[in-house]
This record gives C-alpha cells, structure tokens and sequence, in this order.
C-alpha cells in the first residue's frame, strides 16, 4: 500500500459504454459488460515484490449521467494503449466533464481464462483511496471536538505506541495523517501474497511495526507510511466505540449515497458486486489470480472497495464540503512537499495534489492493492477522471501512462 503498481496481459478493444441509471439499493445487482504485495512465492521475481511493496497504497486520486466527456477519445486511446502496449489485462475509467455528465469506458478483457469482457464501472479494490475516507472520518471527530489535530497519540491511545525510537507521546494525529510521524512501515509483501487468505488483526500488524526502528523524528521531514493510517483507524475505534468500517459506511459512505462503495467486512474475501479479475504477472509470464484476498491486512490503510463512479463522487463531495466543515476542509487540503509521488506532488492529510498540464491541481490520493491499482484526480470545478487496471505492481512506466490518461481527461 504505496506508492506506484502494477499490471498484466491481453489486448481487446477498448469498448465506450454510456453510463447506466442504477436501483437505489446500496448492495443492487449492476449492469454487467466490462477497472497504505505481491506473490512472494517462486513464480514472482524479487523486482516484482520490491515494486508491490512500493505500491500497494498511495498514488495519485481521483456520478454522473451519460454523456460526452472532456476529449472522450483520448481517454479511450488512452486505456487501449494500456492494454495493448502496457499488458495490462484490463482498464476501466470514468470521467466526469466540465457539464457535469460522466461517460464510462473499457478495455481489455475482464477475465484472462475465458475473455470476458471488463464489467462496465465495475467494482475494484481501492488500495490508499481508503485513507482519504479514514482521514475524513479523523477530521469529522475534530470538527466534533473529540480528537484534537495537534494533540499526541497518547491522548487517546495512551501507552500503545512505544519501541525503538518511537513514543506515542511525541506524535501528533496530524503527523498521522500527513506522513510526518516517522514510524516504521508494517506492510510484510512477501509474507501477504504467501498467503492471500490470511486475516490480520490490527494490533497484530501494529505489533509488527513496531518489533522495527523508527525512521526519523516526529515532524523532520515526510515520507509515506501505512503504519500511520492503521494508528488513525486504532483513534477512530477508541473514540467513537465502534469498528472502523462502521464509522466510515455511516459517516461517508451512506451520508452521501455511494452505492457500491464498501468496507470489507472481517472475513470477506471475495468482491461483491461486477468486477474484472485482479492479476499478479508471475517470473514466467503467466497471470496469477488475486481477486480473492483478505484485505484486513490493508485496514485503515488500504481495504476498501468501490468503483470509478463513486470515487469521482466522494472526492466531488468532499471538495464541494457536504463532509466536512471548512475548517476542516481547508486542513485537509493543507499541504507539504511529496516529491516521491511525482513532480510537483503535494500531501495534505490524506488528500494528494498533483499540478495539471491545463494549470491548476487535481486533487484525490490513489492506490493499489494486489491485483487492482486506481489512479484519478477531481478539480475544484468539478472536472473528475478515475482510472483502474487489473494489474499489480503496474509498474512506474503503467502508473506514468495513467496519469498522463487522468491529466488529458481533466485539460482536453
């Protein structure tokens, strides 16, 4: 749950599918037709784990009706290139124009055995965009005045951060968010794609961060940091009493209607609704299926599942403030140096602002998780452009390409 990611194979043609309207149930069936590891076994390269372990969560961000979109065949140029030069084995992307309407398109196959087509806005798992809607849910309880942004960890979870280097008295919620905290990574690749299946308890992994040395001093500098969002989740459970997924489905995902946006619940292995395959490539070039995974390990970090419609609709909502008050609005959106993530990149407190080619910034956050890497950006206009592929670690070449495909879709 990083940085950049991956992809894969097959190359058909890249299908425009006009948005559909959808039952208003949050679990309905969908239109079928068509986007904070790696397999650490023998078939994966060790290039291959080290690019997972660099990606598996951040990147770069991201409803509608149907209807043209800003430079609709470039966006759909775009997602062919990524199959057919890339490999990727399948794209899907929504874009969001300057009237308002949203066109949806395809490419690739969804499934790599039998050829079947990617399921039109289909469902994927999300990687890091979960630690925008973690951050939000922090940033609602200061606005309630039950955290405070510059109060210590301690305050809340007293005692529970302390190893070599690191005391929870010394870290700010605000460090959490903004990846300034300098605490060790927990995210074990190899030890995740091993074994897919595997349920992690978040103290457990939290015990695995901190068995490692602090990376710096609290507020020196900025570095991305999954161990950061797992501790938020930890604040969120001890102040409101209730389990994370909970307090995100009801302070986010229901508060603004997103109806295929979800939380897995503990266990849940498989994905809910339509949705292409998620592929691994193996030494050998062959795909390996990670569609079914148990995504516990990513938590606060990295679990979520969605599509491209509704993160186009959760970074609108956010920016237009129907989640948080202004106050808390304009912290989230306050920023520091995030070079790592690209030229010009910036990180706020789980928000990610990347500079447009057109002038101006898109702002979201991106991720990855095995299988699945989703890339976009959402304008304070309201312009939006979320893209997935069904590979991973996609890689930086794939990852370039799809922010090129976000950047053209935001400009043209």
């Amino acid at each position: 749950m990083n940085e950049n990611a991956l992809r894969p194979h097959r190359a058909h043609r890249l299908r425009e599918d006009r948005q559909t309207d959808r039952p208003t149930g949050r679990r309905t069936d969908r239109r079928t037709g068509r986007r904070p590891g790696r397999e650490a076994g023998r078939g994966v390269t060790a290039v291959t784990v080290a690019a997972l372990a660099a990606a598996v969560v951040a990147g770069v961000l991201a409803p509608g009706s149907a209807s043209a979109a800003p430079r609709p065949d470039a966006t759909r140029q775009r997602l062919d290139a990524l199959v057919k030069a890339d490999g990727v084995p399948g794209a899907l992307a929504t874009v969001k124009g300057r009237d308002g309407r949203s066109r949806t398109y395809t490419a690739g196959v969804g499934d790599a055995v039998t050829g079947a087509k990617v399921p039109v806005d289909g469902q994927v798992r999300i990687g890091s965009n979960t630690k925008a809607f973690t951050a939000v849910v922090v940033l609602q309880l200061v606005a309630e005045g039950r955290v405070g942004l510059d109060a210590s960890v301690d305050t809340y979870l007293p005692g529970l951060l302390r190893g070599d280097g690191v005391d929870g008295r010394n870290i700010t919620v605000r460090q959490l968010l903004q990846h300034t905290s300098g605490l060790p990574e927990y995210v074990d690749t190899e030890g995740v794609l091993a074994d897919p299946g595997r349920y992690f308890e978040p103290r457990e992994l939290l015990d695995a961060a901190l068995a490692r040395k602090a990376h710096f001093a609290p507020g020196a500098r900025w570095e991305y940091n999954n161990t950061n969002y797992l501790v938020a989740g930890l604040i969120i459970q001890k102040v409101t009493g209730r389990p994370l997924g909970e307090e995100i489905t009801k302070r986010v995902v229901d508060r603004i209607g997103l109806r295929h946006t979800y939380f897995p619940a503990p266990g849940e292995t498989t994905i809910r609704e339509a949705h292409p395959k998620g592929y691994l490539r193996a030494a050998d070039g062959s795909l390996r299926d990670y569609t079914k995974l148990d995504p516990s390990w990513g938590w606060a970090a990295g679990a979520m599942v969605s599509t491209n419609s509704d993160l186009n609709a959760f970074y609108g909502a956010l920016l237009g403030g129907r989640l948080l008050p202004a106050a808390q609005l304009a912290q989230m959106r306050s920023t520091v140096p995030a070079e790592l993530l690209g030229p010009g990149v910036r990180y706020g407190l789980g928000l990610i602002s990347r500079p447009l080619s057109c002038g101006g910034v898109a702002w979201g956050h991106g991720g990855a998780l095995p299988g699945y890497e989703t890339f976009g950006g959402t304008t304070d206009d309201g312009r939006a452009a979320s893209i997935a592929v069904t590979g991973f670690p996609a890689g930086e070449e794939v990852g370039k390409h799809a922010d090129q495909a976000v950047d053209e879709a935001l400009c043209g």
